[in-house]
């Protein structure tokens, strides 16, 4: 067994480091405080190739593996998690699905502009009335003269308002408990996007609630054989949860090196707060469990390039990570102390960040019933 990374690797996490310090630190706050979305971070990140990191050169992608994508997306969230859910949702959700499940027509149409960074992508799961049963979806899509015509709603949807956006695939009943997914390009008539929500983190990226009310797309727009959507999506949710675990793992890095540079520099009773016993044991904890964490996000992604299956894996580094980076950030805005909780101190931005890691890709309480599907149980 080796667990260096090699050079490419390692290129790669310098690479995407250097721009988040560089580029998305200095405006960070700045995004969060004016909830604006990142286009030109977005656009430095897709000259960079990072926006179709594991898509095949041939339809403009980067032709990487999954753990260089992982690590791009953990280095990224160190930073600010906005700027990586972005490229997350966008890549794992809105691409890949195109990817795996179209055709060569969908892909050559679909694929240059997304993998390139271009335009984003999104994927529309969840609904008002179905969440954590994703497979309760309501949305319905008949065929109409040529035509899917779809009527029903979409919510928390990541990237699928923005001015680059081009896309989303959609879940949708199209027969009797017959889920299919279908892409819906932006601009469709009956096709309409709420305002941005208004979340408790992630004020950066763009989330909205989707509206399908008679919305008419060709029937080629169907990804995959009829009524194969309920698998795909689960596919799906399988590898984008090595990415959210990815980002759990970044943030919780993100939290300890505010910590450490923090209790360093504060001086309580005549030295250094690093120097007390009980901020060493929070420091201490932190750096353990994310050494831990990362290398159970490694192993996920490298069965998954292996061909191997990989779901047991990914749902316990999403479960493991969620968690971890909320003790993390608990930890870190406790070694701030009253500091931390103003928002001056980018603890407070990683503090409100990290809650949606345990239920986002689905919830904790999700990954602990996937696992013990796994296990037998």
């Amino acid at each position: 067994m080796n667990f260096d990374l090699d050079a490419e690797h390692e290129l790669i996490r310098d690479t995407v480091r250097r721009f988040a310090l560089e580029e998305v630190a200095p405006v960070a706050e700045e995004l969060d405080r004016e909830k604006r979305f990142p286009y030109e971070i977005v656009a430095g990140l897709a000259e960079l190739g990072v926006m179709g990191m594991t898509i095949p050169e041939e339809y403009g992608g980067g032709g990487t593996d999954t753990l260089s994508y992982a690590i791009a997306v953990e280095e990224l969230t160190r930073i600010d998690s906005s700027v990586a859910i972005t490229v997350a949702a966008h890549h794992s959700l809105g691409t890949l699905p195109i990817y795996y499940f179209g055709t060569e027509e969908q892909r050559r149409r679909f694929l240059p502009e997304l993998a390139s960074g271009a335009k984003l992508a999104a994927f529309g799961l969840t609904e008002p009335g179905a969440g954590s049963d994703a497979g309760a979806t309501r949305t319905t899509a008949r065929l109409e003269g040529g035509e899917w015509v779809i009527d029903g709603a979409k919510m928390f949807i990541t990237n699928a308002g923005t001015d680059i956006t081009a896309c989303v695939t959609i879940t949708a009943l199209t027969g009797d408990g017959e889920i299919s997914n279908i892409v819906v390009p932006n601009g469709t008539p009956g096709y309409t996007i709420s305002e941005p929500m208004q979340k408790l983190g992630w004020r950066a990226s763009d989330t909205r609630e989707l509206s399908f009310q008679g919305a008419r797309v060709p029937e080629e727009n169907l990804l995959g054989p009829r009524g194969d959507g309920f698998r795909q999506f689960l596919t799906i949710l399988d590898g984008g949860r090595i990415s959210v675990a990815a980002m759990g793992v970044g943030l919780a890095q993100g939290c300890y090196d505010l910590a450490v540079s923090y209790a360093r520099d504060r001086e309580q009773f005549g030295k250094p707060i690093a120097r007390f016993q009980a901020v060493q044991t929070m420091l201490v904890d932190m750096a353990t469990e994310i050494e831990a964490a990362r290398y159970l996000v490694w192993k996920a992604a490298w069965e998954k390039d292996e061909g191997r299956d990989f779901a047991r894996t990914a749902a316990m580094a999403k479960l493991y990570s969620g968690e971890l980076s909320h003790r993390a950030a608990n930890w870190s805005l406790q070694i701030h102390g009253g500091y931390g909780f103003m928002d001056e101190y980018p603890i407070s931005r990683l503090y409100r960040d990290q809650k949606i890691l345990e239920i986002g890709e689905g919830t904790n309480e999700v990954q602990r019933m996937v696992i013990a599907k796994h296990l037998g149980l």
